[in-house]
């Protein structure tokens, strides 16, 4: 699978780890930045996040951050994107098998390696259910502002 992957400063290290164990599981990676000791705004690699997920470049995101908060909110100002911040294996299945996920955000402050990698294989190998749930994704890509 095609998956970019980036972070802020904060999530440099977590960032890394994810990025070799993927291609160590034969995954094609793109680690979109930045590299360690740079100290960057995450909206920015949010959006280079979500502009290469929205373009179909990467099938997959992932976005780590500090918290995981502040980038999930950036890679969602994208609406063909739908970023879901999770802690949990649990949730990152939830998140593709009823929201169609094509991303998931963690925080490197809160959520340790061996987490993280059952989070993104949990995301990695759980389909979309469709059904009831394609009416209300497809909702998602249309919001309008009030």
């Amino acid at each position: 699978m095609r998956i970019a992957i980036a972070s802020d400063h904060a999530a440099t290290e977590l960032k890394a780890d994810l990025r070799d164990w993927l291609v160590e599981n034969g995954h094609e990676v793109a680690d979109l930045g930045p590299e360690p000791g740079e100290s960057v705004d995450y909206p920015d690699y949010g959006a280079k996040l979500a502009s290469v997920v929205a373009d179909d470049t990467a099938e997959r995101g992932i976005a780590l951050c500090g918290s995981g908060i502040g980038i999930s909110i950036a890679v969602n100002r994208n609406a063909a994107v739908r970023c879901a911040l999770v802690s949990e294996p649990l949730s990152a299945s939830l998140a593709r098998e009823h929201n169609d996920a094509n991303c998931i955000a963690m925080g490197a402050r809160l959520t340790g390696s061996d987490m993280a990698k059952a989070c993104v294989t949990a995301f990695l190998e759980t389909n979309f259910l469709g059904g009831r749930h394609q009416r209300r994704v497809d909702k998602l890509s249309n919001l309008k502002d009030s």
